[in-house]
């Protein structure tokens, strides 16, 4: 069974910085692309960044160039993102997500409000 399990959300001031992580477990995590993607309120979910099975590949939602990074750790199963730079607009519950088997996969996610 594919598990995603994301953390590191919060309440940051805009201008502040966040790390989500992504634990994934249930499937062969160094096989598969990943990605997050997000969610504010009372919107649809919005792709945010992805990058491929060996980290090689990477690419960003022109909402977030520049400010957000994501990388990976095959050894430790786990998906991240840098978060720098926060603005109001950033606020959403974050996902993590991958393509199993032709099923999009994503976790329970992680709160993210950028506010002062």
């Amino acid at each position: 069974e594919v598990q995603l399990a994301e953390s590191g959300g919060g309440l940051v001031q805009p201008g502040g910085s966040l790390r989500l992580s992504c634990a994934a477990s249930g499937f062969t995590f160094s096989s598969y692309a990943m990605r997050w993607v997000r969610q504010a309120p009372g919107k649809g979910l919005e792709w945010v960044s992805d990058i491929n099975s060996g980290g090689g590949i990477i690419r960003y939602a022109d909402s977030v160039k520049g400010r957000f990074t994501i990388s990976r750790d095959n050894a430790k199963n786990t998906l991240y993102l840098q978060m720098n730079s926060l603005k109001p607009e950033d606020t959403a519950v974050y996902y993590c997500a991958t393509t199993y088997r032709g099923i999009t996969q994503k976790g329970q996610g992680t709160q993210v409000t950028v506010s002062s």
